[in-house]
């Protein structure tokens, strides 16, 4: 029998825990990008998070002939008319990082009124196999955006995204309860049948 072996097309070490944990417990041995040094790589100049999630996970699917899955993932705040967008990663340029990112975004909300703050976190999975994306899958989860961050448990914008329900932000949540409520976790959990479809073996029950 092959090996069960997925390549989760990411080196970002917050993600990729993220996604290892939700598939905890499935008999598929994962890798990541960092397993692969050398790769070109993928341009994501896509205008939508499923564009550029489908030409992720084929770009990294021909170059390793592994099943990919890939994502694109981002920020959308209403008050800014949907940005950053496909754009999150690289808000305050190329080389900004996370704290020039949210430096920028609290700036462009300071005249904004907290009840007008409302954002969503939406993520685009795509799922490479075969010569082809095989299937996509997405998860949004809303909140409103805050001044000044809190938690240290996530990464990029979630210290500055409070969820009201449960008045914590998404850095401040256990990694388990993130992962049922996040935006990734919605989209891994819906693309997850087609994950066991094309990777050889049982599916779990």
């Amino acid at each position: 029998m092959s090996v069960r072996r997925l390549l989760i097309a990411t080196s970002n070490r917050g993600k990729l825990r993220e996604v290892k944990a939700l598939l905890a417990g499935n008999p598929i041995e994962l890798a990541s990008l960092d397993d692969f040094p050398g790769l070109t790589e993928a341009v994501e100049d896509g205008a939508t998070f499923e564009e550029n999630a489908a030409r992720k996970a084929l770009h990294y699917h021909r170059l390793t002939g592994l099943t990919t899955l890939a994502d694109d993932s981002g920020l959308e705040v209403d008050a800014l008319g949907g940005a950053p967008g496909v754009h999150s990663a690289r808000f305050a340029g190329l080389h900004g990082g996370d704290a020039a990112n949210n430096a920028k975004l609290v700036a462009l909300l300071r005249d904004v009124p907290p009840a007008q703050r409302t954002a969503r976190f939406h993520c685009t999975m795509a799922l490479a196999h075969g010569g082809s994306v095989v299937a996509t899958a997405h998860g949004i989860v809303e909140g409103v955006i805050i001044d000044d961050p809190v938690g240290d448990q996530g990464f990029g914008y979630d210290p500055h995204f409070l969820l009201p329900q449960r008045g914590l932000t998404k850095a401040q949540l256990p990694l388990e309860e993130k992962n049922r409520i996040s935006h990734r976790g919605q989209a891994l959990r819906a693309i997850l049948p087609a994950i066991h479809e094309h990777l050889a073996g049982p599916r779990r029950s």
